[in-house]
């Protein structure tokens, strides 16, 4: 693929803070990431990846990672046991983004168990290994995704080991990994970082509106800020004025079906995008429908709306 990609440390230089959405399990696939880019969305992440997983099966890698011309700058998010997975994996995606991430912050169980995601956060040499590794094989910038330890010089001290094998930017999720979403998140964690990093920090946590961004950003000195749940519920979260839901939900229609999103992720995106319009009552009928055309049935039944998926350009 001949194009050239869009590296997130040019944004770093230009912006005095970049607006970014998350890698989000399922949910931040190329129609969403392509959706979020028209709000004032500067960078965007693939979900998490397994790197064993995709380095050794060209199906994984078809079925976990699409791309396009318009897909820039976008990020690929790896989780990894080990520095020889990442690095592999790593290697194989550098043509088609324009940076690779090490998750360190995924706190399900599952992932724990695994060895992969806030697992790591316990082994810094670990994480500092496949870094290096990483950073010897691609040519693209290369970041990690961490949480925050319940004592913070532990954070700082991580921060700094990856630091000194060349890490390009790491974004720091305000909670430990045993705190639950609902805990406020601890921006004097993230704010400790950054004062003492030499590499450009992202904070991440309650960003739930543009206000929630500029106020974070603000306090903590950061260098960017990334929304998740908040982007999931408003995709124009960082658009500079109000937008009307309207707005983005037939804009994400017309993408999904357009590209093929399957039934699940596109009724779950809608699910989302809806908590703010509708009832109550017409939620529930929603919640269980169960076929794309059930979708668009109620959608032209309910509000007149009619959608004609565009032309697409293919997916890589």
């Amino acid at each position: 693929m001949d194009r050239k990609f869009k590296s997130p440390l040019e944004l770093f230089e230009e912006k005095k803070v970049v607006n970014i959405c998350a890698p989000m399990v399922r949910y931040s696939k190329l129609p969403f990431r392509e959706l979020v880019r028209e709000y004032n969305c500067d960078l965007t992440y693939t979900p998490m990846i397994l790197a064993d997983v995709f380095k050794n099966s060209n199906y994984a890698r078809e079925c976990d990672f699409t791309t396009n011309e318009k897909d820039n700058p976008v990020i690929i998010q790896f989780a990894a046991t080990n520095a020889t997975d990442l690095a592999d994996a790593a290697e194989l995606a550098a043509p088609f983004v324009s940076g690779v991430d090490l998750n360190c912050g995924c706190a399900q169980k599952w992932a724990i168990n695994e060895g992969i995601g806030s697992y790591l956060m316990e082994h810094p040499e670990l994480v500092r290994d496949m870094v290096r590794q990483t950073k010897n094989r691609v040519n693209i910038p290369c970041s990690i995704k961490i949480r925050a330890h319940k004592d913070l010089r532990q954070t700082v001290e991580f921060a700094k080991r990856a630091e000194s094998v060349g890490v390009d930017f790491i974004t720091v999720h305000g909670r430990t990994r045993r705190q639950k979403s609902s805990e406020p998140v601890n921006l004097e964690a993230i704010k400790l970082v950054k004062e003492s990093a030499s590499v450009p920090i992202v904070a991440n946590g309650d960003i739930f509106s543009r206000e929630d961004a500029e106020h974070i950003a603000e306090y903590t000195k950061v260098d960017g800020v990334m929304a998740a749940r908040g982007i999931l519920h408003n995709p124009a979260l960082f658009a500079h004025e109000e937008v009307d839901p309207w707005d983005y939900i037939k804009k994400y229609i017309e993408l999904a079906l357009g590209y093929g999103t399957n039934f699940f992720i596109f009724h779950h995106h809608l699910m989302f995008m809806f908590e703010g319009v509708m009832s109550n009552a017409e939620r529930k009928t929603f919640n269980t429908l169960s076929s794309i055309s059930a979708v668009l049935d109620h959608l032209r039944d309910y509000y007149g709306l009619e959608v004609t998926p565009p032309s697409r350009s293919p997916s890589l």
